[in-house]
């Protein structure tokens, strides 16, 4: 099986190198098994003129235009895929990608753009999007491959709010401690493309939504929230603003708009008489990564447990949770006996106040979860983005166990410095424990891993 990580002769070359082995051997297998590229050409299919997406069927000789919308970090991998598979039977097609991902395809036009910052070239390839879209007549297909990172990566505000206002709010957001509903609850009522809007200009088309959940619970409209309904409100994302005390932070021109904003100007809430045209498949999500951990952890002879699919809260809290958990499993077999594995799917924070240094969720739990590991033996945590990149970072996460710290130490590192300044990358990189992926095509939220031997 291809593998994921490619530091891993330098993961295992240190701590406990079996235990580390397996852990890695059981996220390669679980971000494999959410690829959606693998996952599109499973349930979509074309023989002749018919196409056939899950249980739809579409003549395509009795139909107008095909096209191919989408943005986000698992974006790329599902436009690969429909390229193969439809090839010239593409209308036209639009992807808006990471930057650096090195890709062409014959069929569907890739636009770079960054993340999480959003930039001009997003802003641009939005632009375009919304031109695309509104060209698309009755009897149209559009098949939407919008994925977590679509935010950043397809910025359009409103003509009140510049992308240098944007990207402000962005950095506001994310730093604040709130949570991914939380932060789109106001980024799409500051915007002309999200909440619903976009399938608004494709309708109308007929719209097919293949996405990957990178939010807990699937709630579409926070996964491919511009092709689908938006159940949130400008009352949600004012109270946002009023629970992590941002106004003062917060650009005038958006804080105004919000504030003044009056009922028509709101998301729209259904399709009416469109809404028998809309189609959502969800590819993977982080029940089936965790699903899939389970399976191979089992293989490899570990009685397994998925603790959650929904893990939220503060990261340091988190990892230290988790491993006081592994700690009392390998002294008292509670909640399971040894060799164990502990699974966790969801996504995590890090509250942020004043300056900081590199890091992300994962890495903040693994050193966290150091920390509460450290003398014990026989224990290994990994926790990692399953897109590749924790926070504003190129690591995936981190992989520790009881001789971490002293190993620190040892090198006059003091850890707690580290995780003070949430400069977790610093300390991970320089104890050969940080995981290096590159992007993985897949992004079903954060994956926490404990084996206790």
């Amino acid at each position: 099986m291809f593998s994921y990580i490619k530091n891993r002769k330098e993961l295992v070359a240190h701590g406990h190198g079996r235990l580390r082995e397996a852990a890695l051997n059981i996220t390669d297998y679980a971000l494999h098994a959410v690829d959606p590229y693998l996952a599109t050409k499973q349930i979509v299919g074309l023989r002749g003129n018919i196409l056939s997406i899950g249980s739809l069927r579409f003549n395509l000789s009795q139909r107008g235009n095909v096209y191919v919308l989408g943005a986000g970090k698992a974006s790329l991998p599902i436009a690969v895929a429909l390229n193969e598979i439809l090839g010239g039977r593409i209308h036209l097609g639009l992807v808006i990608v990471k930057s650096r991902q090195d890709k062409v395809l014959q069929h569907i036009e890739l636009r770079e753009a960054s993340h999480p910052v959003p930039d001009g070239a997003g802003l641009s390839a939005a632009e375009e999007m919304m031109r695309l879209a509104k060209s698309t007549r009755e009897g149209d297909i559009a098949i939407c491959a919008i994925t977590g990172g679509s935010s950043a990566l397809m910025p359009l505000p409103v003509s009140s709010v510049s992308l240098q206002d944007k990207q402000k709010i962005n950095e506001l957001l994310l730093s604040c401690g709130a949570n991914i509903r939380e932060i789109n609850a106001v980024r799409k009522h500051l915007s002309d493309i999200k909440g619903g809007r976009l399938a608004l200009s494709l309708f109308p088309a007929e719209v097919v939504n293949l996405t990957v959940s990178d939010v807990t619970g699937d709630p579409l409209d926070y996964i491919t929230d511009p092709t689908v309904p938006d159940t949130s409100t400008f009352s949600d994302a004012i109270a946002v603003l009023d629970k992590y005390a941002l106004w003062d932070d917060f650009p005038e021109s958006a804080g105004q708009y919000l504030r003044n904003a009056s009922p028509e100007m709101e998301t729209p809430k259904d399709f009416g008489r469109y809404t028998d045209l809309l189609h959502t498949f969800i590819l993977a999500n982080g029940e089936s990564v965790c699903k899939s951990a389970i399976d191979r952890a089992q293989e490899l002879g570990f009685t397994s447990l998925v603790l959650t699919t929904s893990l939220e809260g503060e990261s340091k809290e988190e990892g230290a949770a988790m491993a006081r958990l592994a700690c009392q499993a390998k002294s008292t077999g509670i909640p399971l006996s040894s060799p164990c594995a502990f699974i966790a799917g969801g996504e995590t924070i890090v509250t942020i106040v004043g300056n900081s240094g590199r890091g992300g969720p994962n890495q903040e739990f693994a050193l966290s979860a150091a920390l509460q590991l450290d003398g014990h033996d026989g224990i290994v945590i990994a926790a990692l983005d399953t897109d590749g990149s924790d926070g504003p970072t190129d690591i995936a996460g981190g992989i520790v166990d009881g001789y971490t710290i002293s190993s620190a130490r040892k090198a006059g590192l003091e850890p707690i410095d580290f995780l003070s300044k949430h400069d977790t990358s610093g300390f991970l990189l320089a104890q050969g424990d940080a995981i290096i992926t590159g992007p993985t095509g897949t992004n079903v939220n954060d994956l926490k891993l404990v084996l206790v031997d």
